[in-house]
């Protein structure tokens, strides 16, 4: 086994790395970027070093001087965690190439699976049919016209080098391909550093089922079971859950052979998750991905078992010492991920921010898995992801009450975050009786009693009030209730500050200014000064949190001003455009 470990992460992915090696008495060298500089990551870490970058995320992203760490600190191997370089084939080719081993497939396979278009290739070869689509990068608006024209609408762009949901755009109609190309693309490229992207057949409503596969270096390969990831939004996952309700045995089985097939094809070595779109008793390959994923800890509450363990025993050179007939999943278990974005009429905006107070639920059969604590601050920079609440019960009811116990208990104040849709969602009819699919959330999830959160005690107002939590007893029975009181309450209240005049949130109202919902960069501006619009035309394209969000006209009229360019850095109600 390893003596020292890097983790080239941050956040709960790098804390939940770190402990499992501390259990197995590994000294762990963690690194940080300027803003990073105090992240709770670097508390379970027993040494850090700080990466140096033209931005926030560059320096996670430096393959040359992350491998110098790993050399300067003495680390034997490398743990990638997700995102960042976790499926980055040269990051894993240059780990090796100075000495150290990269805990993870080998890059000939993440090179292979990386692409979504050779993996779709790989599958096929391996018997695994995927999606009807096209193995070809497209270069033109008029590929996708003609695809979409051939299958019928609406058709799926997605990033060949991406995952998660990020570069995935779905075209309705031929006036869209044009506009949706360039935003996969720029997506693409901003998250994964590859504009290739590709056309598929967009099904109207699948389930999204993955299997979690483990094989070591000696040709042996298992599957622990498979997740269902049906619950999304903008095409990324909000709540998880194993097994699958609702899958037949006869499927599942299928699946994992399946999922086998494609791993010995490959010739992985490690953890990894093969993923798969179900519907109408037909299951079709999605893609690979050659790392841990973020729902990883319903798979280990079901079959008790470590896959970070597994993953460096494997880089370790041990074989397996399962059977496929030794894993036996007992329970159900549930997660949901609590991301910083507001919900609000189902908008789900990028909320950045202070964390103010946060109080985790906790009881029996409660994991958490967080990066953040009370203070610390979402960046903008990087993703949205603040914790991961899972749960475990003998029965999938059990494990859906619980885990509407447990987001009754979670209290975060400073920023808004996914919890409320999460409750929505475990409160369906849909999720109920397993009937939900990748659109449900979206299409059919009634998210309108969704409402902004207060904001946290002693907020000041335009007017000077300060909101506080006030306890009152009424007829012996104690309430807490939340009020605005005139004046300050233990503290100097701030002068009060003037709104801009006719100031809107983008998205809706009757004002003719168009202001920035949040902090981002513009990526696109889609309409020129004299240019005449409608309610929700779309005035510009803005990046927060590696996701797009298109500003929209609030009310018919013509653009009197425009005050942004591609690449203007945008703060929270700056002015976008005036439409006279």
């Amino acid at each position: 086994m390893f003596e020292r470990v890097l983790i080239a992460n941050r956040g709960e992915i790098a804390i939940r790395v770190a402990r499992t090696c501390r259990e197995l008495g590994i000294t762990t060298v963690g690194i940080y970027s300027e803003l990073d500089a105090t992240a709770r990551h670097l508390r379970y870490v027993d040494e850090a070093y700080a990466l140096t970058g033209e931005s926030a995320h560059a320096g996670y992203l430096d393959i040359a001087q992350i491998v110098e760490i790993m050399v300067r600190s003495g680390a034997q191997a490398v743990h990638p965690g997700y995102g960042f370089l976790a499926e980055n084939a040269a990051f894993a080719r240059a780990v090796g190439d100075a000495g150290g081993t990269f805990i993870g497939p080998l890059p000939e396979t993440i090179e292979l699976m990386g692409s979504k278009i050779s993996s779709r290739i790989a599958a096929e070869e391996a018997g695994v049919h995927g999606v009807p689509g096209q193995n070809d990068p497209l270069e033109s608006a008029d590929q996708v016209i003609a695809f979409g024209r051939s299958v019928g609408w609406p058709i799926a762009i997605k990033a060949s080098y991406g995952g998660g949901g990020r570069g995935l755009k779905v075209v309705t109609a031929e006036s869209e391909a044009a506009d949706q190309l360039a935003s996969a693309q720029r997506e693409a490229l901003a998250y994964f550093g590859r504009e290739e992207v590709y056309v598929e057949r967009y099904l109207s409503h699948p389930r999204h089922i993955e299997m979690q596969i483990v094989s070591d270096n000696f040709g042996h390969a298992l599957w622990l079971g498979e997740r269902d990831c049906s619950a999304q939004r903008r095409h990324q996952k909000l709540v998880e859950e194993t097994p699958a309700a609702g899958l037949s045995d006869e499927i599942r089985q299928a699946m994992g052979a399946a999922s086998i097939a494609l791993a010995t094809r490959c010739d992985y070595r490690g953890v990894g998750t093969v993923e798969f779109l179900y519907e109408d008793g037909a299951f079709y390959f999605l893609e690979m991905n050659t790392r841990l994923q973020v729902e990883h800890p319903v798979t280990e509450l079901v079959t008790g078992l470590d896959l970070v363990r597994l993953q460096l025993d494997i880089a370790a050179g041990e074989p397996l010492a399962l059977t496929q007939d030794e894993i036996a999943p007992h329970g159900h278990a549930i997660e949901c991920r609590i991301n910083a974005e507001d919900p609000t009429g189902g908008a789900f905006l990028p909320s950045p921010g202070i964390i103010t107070s946060m109080t985790m639920p906790g009881g029996a059969g409660v994991r958490i898995d967080s990066g953040y604590d009370t203070g610390d601050t979402v960046s903008p920079n990087y993703d949205n992801l603040i914790a991961k609440i899972s749960v475990w019960a003998p029965y999938r009811e059990e494990a859906r009450l619980r885990m509407l116990r447990a987001l009754n208990e979670l209290q975060i104040d400073g920023i808004a975050t996914t919890a409320p849709a999460s409750r929505l969602i475990l409160s369906s009819e849909q999720f109920q009786s397993a009937t939900h699919s990748t659109h449900f959330v979206e299409s059919e999830l009634d998210l309108t009693s969704i409402t902004a959160p207060l904001p946290a005690d002693g907020t000041h107002d335009i007017h000077g009030r300060t909101l506080s939590t006030v306890e009152a007893e009424v007829e012996g029975r104690r309430y807490s209730v939340r009020l605005w009181l005139e004046g300050s309450v233990g503290m100097k209240a701030p002068a009060p500050r003037a709104l801009r005049k006719g100031a809107t949130i983008a998205l809706g109202g009757d004002s003719g200014t168009v202001t920035a919902p949040m902090q981002g960069t513009i990526m696109s501006v889609d309409v020129a000064v004299g240019d005449s619009v409608d309610e929700e035309t779309v005035i510009c394209v803005l990046e927060a949190m590696k996701m797009e969000n298109p500003i929209r006209a609030p009310r018919a009229g013509v653009i009197s001003e425009l005050r942004v360019s591609v690449g203007d850095g945008l703060g929270p109600g700056d002015i976008v455009a005036v439409i006279e």
